[in-house]
Order: structure tokens, then sequence, then C-alpha cells
């Protein structure tokens, strides 16, 4: 006689909260589902810092704050929780809260080759729950690109993918702009090089 399949062991938000707190490892839950996060690397630190160098003094005194991934995020209470590279809030409930946001307007993810499918799909789609948002970015570790989604007037994700020096996100709820130099400032990752149209013609010397 067969054996019946074990199933994956589940957990309540309540036992994920405990494993939270009795870790020293960061972890993220989906429906049941506990994932431990892995460590990341300099460069990704290097552009999470260069959004905490831009966006900070631009938010001080606004009433907004910015956070890293340090900071949870309830993306559906008790059922998803995620730990966003950098979020930005300025509901008042976010303000005093030492553990958790519920109401960014800005996400910002850092993908990497294990990353970005889940960033631009699963994640995005669990994103898009949040009343708040307003803008998503999807940041390359691979090249200069980032991806940048954001909702419209009328109630559509707009998508605009840049990645020239002096392309740049505007975000009015903040009052800023983000360009791609001040992003990607003193890391190590090379721009693509886009090849105009009249380079790929043939040379009209080298005509016999």
């Amino acid at each position: 006689m067969g054996h019946a399949e074990e199933q994956p062991r589940r957990y309540t938000a309540e036992e994920y909260f405990a494993i939270e707190e009795a870790s020293d490892k960061r972890h993220e839950f989906f429906e049941g589902d506990v994932f431990a996060m892995s460590g990341a690397n300099s460069v990704h630190n290097d552009i999470v810092h260069n959004f905490i160098l831009i966006l900070r003094p631009k938010l001080r005194g606004s009433g907004c704050r910015v956070k890293t991934e340090t900071m949870r995020l309830a993306v559906r209470d008790q059922l998803h929780y995620t730990y966003p590279d950098v979020m930005v809030s300025c509901h008042p409930d976010d303000r005093g809260t030492k553990q958790q946001f519920q109401h960014p307007v800005l996400i910002v993810e850092i993908s990497s080759p294990s990353t970005e499918t889940y960033d631009r799909t699963q994640k995005f789609n669990q994103y898009q729950n949040l009343p708040s948002l307003r803008h998503y970015v999807l940041v390359s570790q691979k090249t200069w690109l980032v991806e940048w989604f954001q909702l419209t007037e009328h109630g559509v994700w707009g998508y605009t993918a840049l990645d020239e020096a002096n392309d740049s996100i505007m975000i009015p709820e903040l009052n800023l702009t983000l360009t791609l130099a001040d992003i990607y400032d003193e890391t190590d990752i090379v721009p693509m090089r886009i090849i105009p149209f009249d380079e790929t013609r043939p040379n009209d010397d080298a005509r016999v």
C-alpha cells in the first residue's frame, strides 16, 4: 500500500512573527509559506545606500519616511509580508511604527538574476494590492537599467525602461526626481551601449 505524501509545513501569521522574533535572519511570508532571505552583495548595498542618500535629504521635514530592507511591509494583513529593499511612506500610521510599514507610496527592489522574474511578476502583482502604492521601481545589478511602473490617474500601471545617465524618474507625490546617474553612482556596473542606427550601416568608404 502506498504512503501518503507528506504535506509541506504551513504556518500561521502568528507563528511567522515568532520565527522572526527568534531568528537573526529575515524571512518573508506568503499564505502560510515562510522563506528565508539570502544576504545581499556589496553592489546591492551600494545601490540601496545611494537611494538613502538621495531620498533622506529630500524628504526631511515632509513627514515621509524612507526605510531599507530591515523594515517589514504588510502587503496583505495575515497573508503576505515582505522586506522591500527601499520604500517610502507618507502615511501618518507609518510614522511611528518600529516594525512594519503598511502604506508605502514608493517601493524599490534591487533585482538579482535569481529574483528578477519574481520581482517583476508575482511580487509586483501582490504589491498592487496596496492602495497607497504609486511607484514601483526595479533596479538591475547587471547593467544600467531601471524599470519604472507608475500608477496613472486612470488606475492603470504604466511602464518605462530607463538606461541612460540622464534618464530620470519623477515622483510628484514626493516632489523629487531620481536620475540613473545618482542611482548607480560609484558602483562598478557598466551602462548598456546602445548602437545608433547610423552606426549599423556599412561605411561608405569601405565599399568596393
